[in-house]
């Protein structure tokens, strides 16, 4: 008798269910019709809030509780995670540098990206040799210039005085010197999960994007692209490095550029990281079933989010995707082609978000229920699997 395998590996349901959360209600649905499978389970992370449980949830690990600067300098009780291989850490930014850690305060013009290298560097010192940097949700556009400062790179303004610049203070760099880099960083990967493909300046660059998210007015918004355009020429400049049209350098306040320029990272797509962390390859050869799902599914679903990425790998190992939902959305039939079965959404009557976020969780219980139910049954007429 085959034993049955399913790989979970859901998205959040944003402003409803933590990838980790449904993870579990799926897993109590399964043995309801399975008592005996093997579950494996891979919540989901994008680069923000909940990415270092995230991979703890995967693979095991723990936080490390650490204090930093916040956003405005503030000391500030933060974290990363340390997996259970001893060598991987995960930072998430907003950990430190996060929007809601602001309060009602948020000015991108003097907040920090300070705390993060703290982050980074801890880990390094700790004994990690990859780490990995979650970008999203910050309250920060300073290109990664606190976060270099945090790691020894010095900045100089035209009188030769060092300063950690801000958002608002990127055009008063006049100079940037590496020489003081931290050692614990060398021969360390460092890979920064990035899912915006924007450039760090311009109209879809950091500031005009993603200013007016942290409380940038229309003139500070020009103020603080035309200090992450000066940002970009100094590094040049300075370091050789053009990291001016580099797609996602405008991500977080133009971290992601920070991150290359002066962490020497790469820029991964997040369902690339997490799959590539955990082996997902490796660990669905056997599987019966990948059941993936994220709180709506369109045709943005098809540009590198989490269910066109589960489904690509799946489709290339013959392993039949079912994707979980809440609303489905128009143009979606192209998302077949990239491996996915098919298509369920909890939503078990007619109602606006409130309503049905209500009940989302007991919806998703049943929606999963009743899908093992049919796969119970498909599978039993099939090879006696029971």
């Amino acid at each position: 008798m085959k034993q049955m395998k399913f790989v979970l590996v859901p998205d959040s349901f944003k402003g409803t269910m933590r990838s980790t959360e449904i993870c579990e209600i799926m897993s109590v649905a399964i043995r309801d019709s399975f008592p005996h499978a093997d579950i494996v389970s891979i919540p989901m992370a994008d680069g923000g809030e909940g990415t270092v449980d995230s991979f703890i949830a995967a693979l095991g690990g723990k936080r490390v509780p650490l204090k930093t600067a916040g956003p405005y300098f503030d000391t500030i009780d933060s974290y990363y995670g340390m997996l259970s291989d001893g060598r991987t850490a995960v930072v998430e930014m907003s950990a430190s540098a996060g929007l809601p850690l602001g309060g009602d305060n948020n000015d991108p013009s003097r907040a920090t990206t300070y705390g993060v290298g703290q982050l980074m560097l801890d880990a390094a010192r700790g004994g990690a040799r990859k780490i990995i940097v979650g970008l999203g949700g910050s309250a920060t556009n300073d290109g990664g210039c606190g976060m270099a400062a945090a790691l020894g790179i010095r900045f100089f303004d035209a009188n030769g005085n060092g300063f950690v610049p801000l958002g608002g203070t990127l055009a008063d760099i006049a100079r940037i010197d590496i020489a003081d880099k931290e050692k614990a960083l060398e021969g360390i990967e460092i890979i920064t999960m990035c899912d915006v493909n924007n450039p760090m300046y311009g109209k879809d660059g950091a500031a005009h994007v993603f200013g007016p998210q942290k409380g940038a007015d229309p003139a500070m918004t020009e103020s603080l692209d035309a200090g992450l355009r000066h940002l970009a020429e100094t590094i040049k400049n300075d370091m050789g490095i053009d990291v001016s049209n580099v797609r996602g350098g405008g991500a977080a306040g133009a971290m992601g550029a920070g991150m290359i320029a002066f962490a020497g990272s790469t820029l991964r797509m997040g369902i690339d990281t997490v799959l590539d962390t955990v082996g997902f390859d490796s660990l669905i050869g056997d599987a019966s079933l990948i059941i993936t799902g994220e709180g709506r599914i369109d045709d943005q679903s098809l540009r590198g989010k989490a269910i066109a990425g589960v489904a690509a790998r799946a489709k290339k190992a013959g392993v039949p995707v079912v994707a979980i939902v809440g609303d489905i959305g128009a143009g979606i039939d192209a998302i077949y082609e990239t491996g996915v079965t098919a298509i369920f959404s909890i939503n078990r009557a007619a109602a606006g978000f409130d309503p049905a976020k209500s009940k989302s969780k007991t919806d998703l219980l049943l929606t999963v229920r009743d899908l093992m139910r049919f796969f119970s049954v498909v599978t039993e007429d099939r090879d006696g699997v029971t």
